[in-house]
C-alpha cells in the first residue's frame, strides 16, 4: 500500500512541500543549510522521513499564491490553512496546529463582541487572501473589508489610524498592544486558523494516509516539539485528538 500512496503523492520520487512564506509563525528560521525552516517546513521533512522519500521546499510569498498552484505541478503538498473556499480546489487534512484569529480596536470605539464590528462603515484592514480574509469574506457582510498584500500593510493601515479594525493573528496584535495602550483585542476570536496539509483533489487513500500521518505526530508529541524547537508553543495550539 505505501508504494502506491508514495507513486500518488510525489510522482517525481522527490515530495515538493509548498510553503507559506508569510507566515511568521511557521516559518521563521533557516536550517544548517541555509534552507527555509519552521514548523510548517518540518511537516513537510517528517512526512517525507515517513515515506522514505528526498524533499524540496517550494516557497510561496503568500497562501492565495500556493492555493492558485495546485494543479500547475509545482508542489505535491501544500501546507496552509484549510478554509472553505480553498476546499473547491484543494483537499486538506485535519489540521496539526491551529492559530487564533483576533479584531484590533481602539479602546475609545469600545467594542463588546465580534458581532458588534460587522456593521456599516467599518473598515477592517485585513492581508489579502488569507484564511480570515476567507472567513470575513464570507460571514462579514456589513463591515468594509480593506485587503492589502502583506500582514505589515495591514498592521501600518490601523496605526494610521485609516482603518477602525485590524484583522490579524493572535500573537501580532499582543505585540501591537504592546506598544499602545490605546489599542485593544476582542478577547474571542472570531475564527481558528487551521494549518493543515494540502493536497490535490481525487486521492482519498493519500488524504487517508494524511491524516493518520498528523494524529500520530499530535499524538507522539512530535508537533509539541516542534512548537518548542522554533519558540512558538504560547502563540499556536495543538488540536485535541481523540
Amino acid at each position: 500500500m505505501i508504494e502506491n500512496i508514495i507513486k500518488k503523492i510525489a510522482p517525481t520520487g522527490v515530495l515538493r512541500v509548498g510553503v507559506n512564506m508569510s507566515n511568521f509563525l511557521l516559518v521563521n528560521s533557516k536550517d544548517s543549510l541555509g534552507l527555509v525552516d519552521g514548523v510548517s517546513p518540518g511537516i513537510g521533512k517528517k512526512l517525507a522521513e515517513e515515506l522514505n522519500l528526498s524533499f524540496k521546499m517550494v516557497e510561496f510569498a503568500n497562501p492565495g499564491l500556493l492555493a492558485d498552484a495546485v494543479n500547475n505541478n509545482s508542489w505535491d503538498i501544500g501546507n496552509i490553512a484549510s478554509e472553505k473556499e480553498r476546499d473547491k480546489t484543494i483537499d486538506f487534512s485535519d489540521p496539526y496546529v491551529n492559530i487564533d484569529a483576533n479584531f484590533l480596536f481602539r479602546a475609545e470605539d469600545n467594542f463588546k463582541n465580534n458581532s458588534d464590528i460587522d456593521q456599516s462603515g467599518i473598515q477592517i484592514a485585513v492581508f489579502k487572501r488569507s484564511a480570515y480574509d476567507l472567513w470575513l469574506t464570507e460571514n462579514f457582510k456589513k463591515a468594509e473589508l480593506i485587503r492589502v498584500n502583506s500582514i505589515d500593510e495591514s498592521h501600518n493601515l490601523f496605526r494610521e489610524n485609516k482603518v477602525n479594525i485590524l484583522a490579524g493573528l493572535k500573537p501580532k496584535l499582543i505585540d501591537e498592544m504592546k506598544n499602545n495602550n490605546t489599542f485593544k483585542m476582542m478577547l474571542n476570536p472570531f475564527t481558528y486558523i487551521k494549518q493543515s496539509i494540502g493536497i490535490k483533489k481525487g486521492n482519498p487513500e493519500v488524504l487517508d494516509y494524511i491524516n493518520k500521518f498528523v494524529s500520530n505526530i499530535i499524538k507522539q508529541g512530535y508537533v509539541k516539539s516542534l512548537l518548542q524547537k522554533y519558540k512558538v508553543q504560547d502563540k499556536l495550539s495543538i488540536p485535541k485528538i481523540n
